[in-house]
């Protein structure tokens, strides 16, 4: 019974993996003999790289046409955020198969939004503030869920610290860049957290399915969080040393400059010291008093 229904809950997603697999060897097929496919504006990262990269874009491509035109980049966010909540409502009441689905469609919504803003000319700071923010509310509320699949276990701390570590990545990147600086570093950014949480979910929901392995589904949701929360944790730490040291370089550099011009404005602000004034003129004494002539007192007082 238990292999039927695992047949019935994971047939599709196991048609979709299947449906990846393929799709990944003909990518790779035809970058082995030189016709690689030409993608537009693929990211990559430290732990995915530009081969990962251009196939995901690849692969999504058709799907980024169909949605152009139709739903507007913040719609396609505003989905994205519905996903994530129904990720936490799912996993907080243990039905993780549907948690996997909303979560892994909200990754690849979190994807295409930003292209096809890209795509149809309609990038703009509301836009960039709504998707940045939607994802942190996302990610908390679905970290939430699974806190509260996890409530009766001491890997219920293990999800707290991944939800506070997936914060704090992007919030160090974020406040990076009000500095100036561009933290793209780290071994688990968004994409990584969604492959990492979706792959753990997927075996604890695999395993669950079984009523004599049921069990065992706890213990890899939380170990999937411990995994989470200290890769988390390590790219957030990594990224906030890395932009203080780069901020204490810029500083050190400029404090000569600082103090050149505090000094030059001490010196301008001092008031040059005061000269005695001159004794004023005091007639003398024994000098004698010889009058104006009268014409010379009348041409002085009209000023001539």
């Amino acid at each position: 019974m238990a292999h039927v229904d695992r047949a019935y809950l994971f047939g599709p997603l196991i048609g979709l993996i299947g449906l990846a697999v393929v799709t990944l060897s003909v990518y790779a097929g035809l970058c082995a003999i030189g016709r690689t496919p030409v993608t537009r504006g693929a990211k990559h990262n430290d732990l995915l790289g530009p081969f990962w990269g251009r196939y995901a874009v690849w692969v999504l491509t058709p799907v980024e046409r169909l949605l152009a035109g139709r739903l507007s980049p913040n719609q396609i966010t505003a989905l994205s955020l519905l996903a994530s909540l129904g990720t936490g409502i799912a996993a907080a009441l243990g039905h993780l198969i549907t948690a996997l689905w909303l979560f892994s469609a909200s990754g690849v919504l979190d994807i295409l939004d930003g292209r096809i803003a890209r795509t149809m000319g309609r990038q703009t700071k509301s836009g960039a503030l709504f998707d940045s923010v939607s994802d942190r509310w996302g990610e908390l509320v679905a970290m939430a869920g699974y806190a509260w699949y996890l409530r009766d276990t001491p890997w219920m701390f293990a999800a707290m610290a991944a939800s506070a570590g997936s914060v704090m990545v992007s919030y160090t990147r974020a406040r990076g860049e009000g500095l100036g600086l561009d933290l793209h570093g780290g071994i688990m950014q968004r994409a990584e957290r969604v492959i990492l949480v979706c792959m753990g979910t997927f075996v604890a929901a695999w395993v669950g399915a079984n009523p004599s392995t049921a069990y065992l589904s706890a213990y890899i949701v939380g170990g999937t969080m411990s995994i989470l929360a200290l890769t988390t944790i390590w790219t957030a730490v990594g990224r906030w040393v890395a932009a203080f040291r780069e901020l204490a370089k810029q500083d050190a550099a400029l404090l000569p400059v600082v103090d050149e011009a505090r000094r030059e404005s001490s010196e301008e602000g001092k008031s040059p010291s005061p000269q005695p004034r001159p004794a004023p003129a005091v007639a003398s004494p024994t000098a004698p008093f010889v009058p104006v002539p009268k014409a010379l007192r009348e041409s002085a007082e009209m000023g001539l």
